[in-house]
């Protein structure tokens, strides 16, 4: 295995993330020159598989409305690493953050999203660890 840093799995998901993988409650607003947007629940999912830690979840308010959810990671050090906040261009905030647990086996959702983006950064970045 060739080893590989954090720039090269944020990298590696940059290149991967497309509307094909964005939520499909963002896919009508996904674009090429914002590729992050609805992308945060799998691609924190990647991270976790990676580095471990905790998932992070957090309300989206735009305007005092809830836009959805934002998700990120807290890696075992403690620091917060979120790969996806440049999505929030509108001045959106996130409140509420907390741990959650990740769900063993298959994603009750976005399952087949993960696989597609977990397959294109492994492409890229040679084999990465499995879900614990």
């Amino acid at each position: 295995m060739i080893p590989w840093n954090l720039l090269d799995l944020d990298k590696a998901l940059r290149t991967s993330w497309a509307a094909d993988t964005c939520s499909p409650d963002n896919q009508a607003d996904w674009q090429p020159g914002n590729p992050a947007w609805g992308h945060c629940d799998i691609t924190s999912l990647i991270v976790n598989d990676v580095f471990g830690g905790d998932l992070m979840v957090g309300e989206v308010h735009l305007d005092g409305v809830q836009h959805g959810f934002h998700w990120w990671n807290r890696l075992p050090s403690g620091a917060e690493l979120d790969l996806t906040r440049e999505q929030f261009q509108h001045g959106q905030t996130v409140t509420a953050a907390r741990v959650v647990k990740r769900p063993r086996g298959p994603l009750p959702r976005r399952w087949e999203e993960y696989l597609l983006l977990r397959e294109r950064v492994t492409k890229l970045l040679g084999s990465i660890p499995e879900p614990a």
